[in-house]
């Protein structure tokens, strides 16, 4: 694969990534209360206790955007370990923190939403080189 190609499954990555973390910051907006304008919900996704076990998605989202911002090429082994590291997080691999896991499984199963953004991202990381 080229380093076009890579960086186009990575983007593509990002995006469905972004997708899953809002559907579940949403249901989980919803589980926990109304809350009043943008500002106190953005404090309340970074600040508030329930909202923690997201941090891991975000902080991994935040690492493939500084690497898709970079100008250095991206080989397929740096692609294969993006796709390795949120196959922890969201599976099919085992998972490093079982937190998450269940957390996000529990959301998979109680909201449409979730289901389908997570489809959308399973289907990105189809598309990127494994791990050797």
């Amino acid at each position: 694969m080229t380093d076009q190609s890579l960086r186009a499954g990575l983007r593509e990555l990002a995006r469905g990534a972004r997708k899953l973390h809002k559907a579940m910051r949403d249901v989980e907006t919803q589980y926990f209360c109304s809350v009043g304008g943008v500002l106190e919900h953005l404090q309340l996704v970074t600040n508030h206790p329930h909202f923690a076990w997201l941090l891991k998605l975000s902080g991994l989202m935040a690492e493939l955007d500084e690497r898709l911002d970079g100008e250095e090429a991206v080989e397929a082994d740096g692609a294969a370990q993006f796709r390795t590291a949120f196959e922890e997080l969201v599976g099919p691999r085992s998972p490093p923190d079982e937190a998450f896991r269940r957390r996000s499984l529990a959301l998979l199963h109680d909201a449409p939403e979730v289901a389908m953004a997570h489809g959308v991202l399973r289907q990105a990381l189809g598309k990127l080189p494994q791990v050797e």
